[in-house]
């Protein structure tokens, strides 16, 4: 049977940016291209970009900005039940995350298992 299994989570971005806002635009595009990239390959099923904040400001005039982004990522398994999938959920998203290198992932949800 097929499951969708969903996560949310943070991740920190890197850049240089302007000010607070081009900093934070820039993450979340940046994000949003990688996450786009991992469902045009059929990585992922469906994702979505929600927030972000300025997790570290720059402390010298070129020192970059590291941003804090909210995300959601979805992928579809197969597994017996929604436990399995669950299971299986949890590691096809952090493969799928690692491969668009999507780095310091934190959880911020449990994986929901639904029917697909």
């Amino acid at each position: 049977m097929e499951f969708a299994v969903s996560r949310t989570g943070t991740t920190l971005v890197t850049l240089h940016g302007g000010s607070d806002t081009t900093a934070c635009d820039g993450a979340t595009e940046e994000l949003a291209s990688t996450l786009e990239a991992l469902e045009a390959d059929g990585t992922i099923a469906d994702w979505a970009v929600d927030d972000a904040d300025v997790y570290e400001h720059p402390t010298g005039p070129f020192d970059p900005y590291t941003v804090s982004v909210e995300f959601a990522v979805t992928v579809v398994v197969e597994a017996d039940d929604s436990d399995a999938a669950a299971e299986v959920g949890v590691s096809a998203i952090d493969e799928a995350l690692e491969r668009g290198d999507v780095d310091s992932v934190t959880y911020t949800s449990s994986p929901v298992a639904s029917p697909a």
